[in-house]
């Protein structure tokens, strides 16, 4: 059985994962004539893939130069669009920020109205980061709600009235000039912490508990949306505390109608206490309200009953949690792992680490940005990116 020999895609995925190659280093790495990597990195060079970094040691005569990943060569537009609130970001290829914004912006104003306000949002970014559309590579969006990743197109989305089969892509691909690549706001938090802050470990669940209440999954460092990209939504598993309650999906009994962070509000509110929201609620908590600190460890208990059969099922090593009420600390998460240590197999727990997220509202945003990384640098991409210049 023969392999194919390394292509212009394959030689930028060796610099992009380690120190600035020079010539030499890549003909013993790829087992490629010098001739041919040379027709490589030229190719890689008019694309400003990589650019030379500097000059290699020698051992006598003219140094060797050395090539390195340009991670300016292109910008990336990235969206994370919660329930209440939306945050956009411009980021580099190694997923720095360049410029970012937040606002309130409810998902029920609809996919017109949302879009346009991204369209509109992306571009005073842009011009805030000094670039334009034409140095745009893709777009990554993240929703609310179930997505058909293959499409971009929302999947009867229980939080996003007028959303369903939208075609997202189609909407913002010929007015940002770019591929649009769109998954669940979860999923793409999950990419983000494991990219930033976990990138050592193999098996990992996200856990958002905003709003509503979801879970990313990432299993062999990959992130893992199941057949029809349904993965992870356990805010709509049946819990026996939440019998007789009614979830925003049409079904009773959902974990979400119990712990989210619009039925902790409700709770609250319900008690006479200020709480219009999850960011109300997580601000009582941080007031030293008992009322809101016993509401939010129950949650937590909760939400661990759920995740202690994930546990006995999957076997992370991690347990990220994320999302608003995240924000509450040590609540949450007290409550999180008395139910998992509780409930789970000691051996599914000896290692088991459960934390709360380290990248804060960025997750999102820098989860979209590796999402069109990752699409855009594949070596088959770069290879059809090079090909007009004979690579």
């Amino acid at each position: 059985m023969t392999t194919e020999p390394a292509g212009a895609g394959a030689i930028l995925a060796i610099l992009r994962d380690g120190p600035a190659r020079t010539r030499t280093e890549l003909v013993q790495l790829t087992g490629l004539a010098r001739s041919t990597v040379s027709q490589r990195l030229d190719a890689l060079l008019d694309q400003q893939w990589i650019a030379p970094g500097g000059e290699a040691i020698s051992s006598g005569g003219r140094p060797a130069v050395a090539f390195s990943f340009n991670a300016g060569a292109r910008i990336v537009l990235a969206a994370d669009l919660g329930a209440t609130h939306a945050r956009l970001a411009v980021t580099d290829l190694s997923t720095r920020v360049l410029a970012e914004y937040g606002q309130d912006l409810p998902i029920t104003d609809g996919p017109e109205r949302v879009l346009d306000w991204l369209v509109e949002t992306f571009q005073r970014l842009l011009d805030e980061s000094g670039h334009s559309l034409a140095d745009v590579c893709g777009v990554g969006i993240g929703l609310p709600g179930p997505v058909e990743h293959s499409t971009g197109r929302p999947v009867n989305p229980p939080i996003m009235p007028g959303w369903d089969g939208f075609d997202v892509p189609g909407r913002l691909g010929p007015r940002l000039g770019a591929p649009v690549l769109v998954d669940n706001d979860v999923n793409i938090m999950a990419v983000g912490e494991h990219w930033a802050a976990s990138p050592d470990v193999a098996d990992m669940l996200f856990v958002k508990v905003g709003t509503g209440i979801g879970c990313g999954l990432i299993t062999d460092h990959r992130l893992h949306r199941g057949a029809q990209g349904a993965a992870g939504d356990i805010g709509h598993i049946q819990v026996p505390a939440a019998t007789d309650l009614l979830c925003r999906c049409g079904n009773t009994g959902c974990l979400e109608a119990l712990a989210g962070g619009s039925a902790l509000a409700a709770q609250l509110r319900a008690q006479g206490l200020d709480a219009h929201d999850s960011r109300a609620v997580v601000h009582l908590v941080r007031g030293g309200n008992a009322a809101a600190v016993k509401t939010v460890r129950q949650a937590g208990r909760n939400i661990g009953e759920v995740l202690a059969s994930l546990v006995n099922f999957f076997n992370p090593s991690v347990i990220v949690i994320g999302g608003d009420i995240s924000d509450a600390g040590e609540h949450l998460l007290a409550g999180v792992r008395e139910a998992i240590y509780t409930r789970s197999l000691p051996l599914a727990t000896q290692h088991l680490a459960i934390r709360t997220r380290e990248l804060g509202d960025r997750a999102g945003v820098i989860g979209a940005s590796v999402m069109v990384i990752e699409h855009v640098l594949s070596p088959a991409a770069v290879d059809l990116a090079v090909a007009g210049t004979g690579a």
